[in-house]
This record gives C-alpha cells, structure tokens and sequence, in this order.
C-alpha cells in the first residue's frame, strides 16, 4: 500500500490554496500526527501553522485538518397520509463514546463532487438509492464551517424528499449498514420528524433540520420544533 503524502493529499492542496487566496503568507506548516484510511489516503491531519494575516498579525496556529464533508437530511413522506419521517444513522461516536442519531454524512474526497459523494453515502448507511437530481442543495453551493477556529472541515448540507407506503417507510428501519473497511457499525432508524429531531444531538443535523423546513416552506412543522 502507498502512503499518501500530507501536501499530495487533496484536502491539504484546498486548505492551503484557500490561505493563500485570502491573503495569509505562509511561513510553514508542521504536520505532527497524520491518519490514514484503509488505502493509504490521508483521513485527518493535525497541524501547527506559522502564517501571518493580510493586516500582519500571526493567525492562531493550531488546524484539525479534515477537509470537505457532506450532510444529507432524507425526509420519507408517507403517499396517504403526508406525514413526514426522518431517516436516520445510529452509531457510536468519539465524542462522548454513546451512540448518536444524526443524518447520513460523509467525507469528500478528491476523485468526486460532494453530490456524488452524497449519493454515496446516502447508500452505503441506509441502502436507499438516489441521484443527485433529488437533492436539494441548502446552501446554494457555498460551504458551512462548524470550527472556524481550529479546523479547515468544510460542511454542505443537502436534503431528499421521497414519498414512500407506509410499507416502504417501515421496511427502511431497523437496517444494519455501514462498511467493514470503514468499520462502520450503522443502524438505520425511521422515525417521526419531530421525534427524530429531538433524538438528534449533532448541532449540525440539527440546522439541517430548520433549514430543509425552510426551504420547502413547512411553517408548521418548524413551529413545533421552535
């Protein structure tokens, strides 16, 4: 297996292209630790950087290097009834080691565009198969950032509508999914919107929640979240 270098690596070019656009003048960058996926590629990087500011102050040097990620909110609406249901991942997390609910996510590499990568892993953790013509792009092509102060990650959010029986909506829970490579302990639950917001605790998802109801002009139902 070939290791991926730190500056070949697809992330680590879009960080520093994106220093450098905005004006910062880069002395160096340290690369302390690096880990890489199953295939030599590099997954998350943390850095020390030594660069100065367009105004000449030295930006604070510390960067969780992890690159573009994807976020999709899927949003199953039963065909009689019009009731609507999230469809979430459940899996353990590092940040408290319990399990979370959040909405199917992924990272972009640099072989694909964050919709194909969301259409991606929109099936590998809960085996539904869309196009990227059913994803509705809530951030009109701009990137979210979630730590603008220690971290590069750069977030898109998207949601999917799919109206479904309520025998398909019911055969979508309860799915166990994920990748072994990755290993990915996914299990896939459908829930009632409110409820599944309610079991969300990724600050993230949670946007994703008001934005979608936003977009498709769901007053009623961002009335009971708020």
């Amino acid at each position: 297996m070939i290791l991926e270098k730190l500056e070949d690596a697809h992330k680590f070019k879009l960080w520093k292209s994106n220093l450098i656009a905005n004006g910062l003048k880069i002395n160096k960058v340290d690369e302390h630790y690096t880990r890489r996926r199953y295939n030599g590629e590099v997954l998350f990087s943390l850095l020390m950087l030594d660069a100065e500011t367009p105004e000449g102050d030295k930006i604070p040097p510390i960067c969780f290097l992890k690159g573009e990620v994807v976020c999709v909110l899927i949003c199953l609406i039963n065909k009689e009834t019009r009731e609507k249901f999230l469809l979430l991942v459940k899996q353990r997390r590092i940040a408290e080691g319990g399990f979370t609910y959040e909405h199917p996510a992924g990272m972009v590499d640099g072989t694909k565009t964050p919709l194909e990568i969301a259409v991606q892993e929109v099936r590998e953790e809960t085996g539904l198969e869309i196009s990227e013509s059913q994803l509705m792009d809530l951030m009109d092509g701009k990137r979210g950032f979630p730590a603008t102060g220690t971290s590069d990650e750069a977030i898109y959010l998207y949601a999917c509508e799919i109206e479904m029986t309520a025998e398909e909506i019911a055969a979508m829970n309860n799915k166990e999914m994920g990748t072994d490579y990755e290993f990915e302990r996914i299990t896939t639950h459908v829930v009632p919107f409110v409820e599944g917001h309610r079991m969300i605790n990724n600050t993230n998802a949670l946007l994703l929640d008001y934005m979608y109801l936003t977009k498709v002009g769901d007053f009623e139902t961002l009335k009971v979240l708020s």
